[in-house]
């Protein structure tokens, strides 16, 4: 299969130029599912760390750039949602936020806070032994005990070196949430009424904005509970690439179609 991806075909949530070049790195198989990006884009298009594939390998093969806890050797590993960066030698740590029109970008965190990820429950299952699986949504399976404490669009949040959950927020009116697509993406706010719509259709949020900017309504689907300890940078000077700059020449192939080295 080829490496390849069209830019004008990825996922609105990728932060890369769509009209400079015509491929970019192709996301490695992995969490996130189609919304991950390669972790190539992060370190050269959106970070400027490197400027090649090339230089991305040497850099990951030092084992000094970890993803969740875990170092990472695959420039084409995805990154999604609520991801955890680290990078060591440089000790600086940043967790993949929504951005406004649902780009991901990068929320510098402090060291203690790289110690663990956020996951949205998005389905639990009874497995032999007595023992409930919950789904989180970039794919990460976790077996708790009591499986009553969890319900479905909660969120958990799990230590990177045990994995153990370490917090848990309930969905529930009066929950602090953030919508992580769709027309509100990366605005936080209250859940002021859940309204459960009967059959198949997606339930409807309403959503109190923070900073009085009055009501916003979304799907539930696009609603992640989190916690003000979780926000509290997110209004810092996040990393992203405009759609209308580049801070570098993110070309992947060359004219005849070859990798960028």
């Amino acid at each position: 299969m080829t490496k390849h991806q069209k830019r004008l075909a990825v996922p609105k949530s990728w932060p890369v130029e769509r009209k400079e070049e015509t491929y970019t790195t192709k996301a490695a198989a992995g969490p996130h599912g189609e919304a991950g990006v390669p972790l190539l884009i992060v370190l050269r298009d959106v970070l400027g760390y490197v400027d090649s594939k090339k230089e991305a390998r040497y850099a990951l093969g030092q084992d000094s750039v970890l993803v969740n806890g875990k170092a990472i050797s695959d420039e084409r590993q995805p990154i999604g949602m609520f991801d955890i960066l680290a990078f060591r030698e440089r000790e600086e740590y940043y967790r993949v936020f929504p951005d406004e029109g649902g780009r991901l970008s990068l929320t510098p965190i402090d060291a203690e806070s790289a110690g663990s990820k956020l996951g949205k429950i998005v389905g639990k299952t009874q497995v032999p032994g007595g023992d409930t699986q919950l789904a989180l949504h970039d794919g990460e399976t976790l077996l708790v005990e009591d499986a009553t404490a969890y319900d479905g669009n909660d969120s958990i949040v799990v230590s990177n070196d045990n994995e153990e959950i370490v917090a848990h927020f309930g969905y529930e009116e009066g929950a602090l949430v953030t919508a992580v697509s769709g027309a509100h993406a990366g605005r936080i706010g209250t859940v002021d009424e859940i309204q459960v719509t009967p059959g198949s259709s997606q339930n409807n949020v309403l959503i109190e904005a923070r900073g009085g900017e009055g009501r916003f309504e979304t799907v539930e689907e696009y609603v992640v509970v989190i916690d003000e300890n979780f926000v509290d940078g997110s209004d810092a000077e996040s990393e992203s690439v405009d759609e209308d700059e580049s801070e570098s020449d993110d070309g992947d192939v060359d004219a005849d179609g070859g990798d960028e080295e």
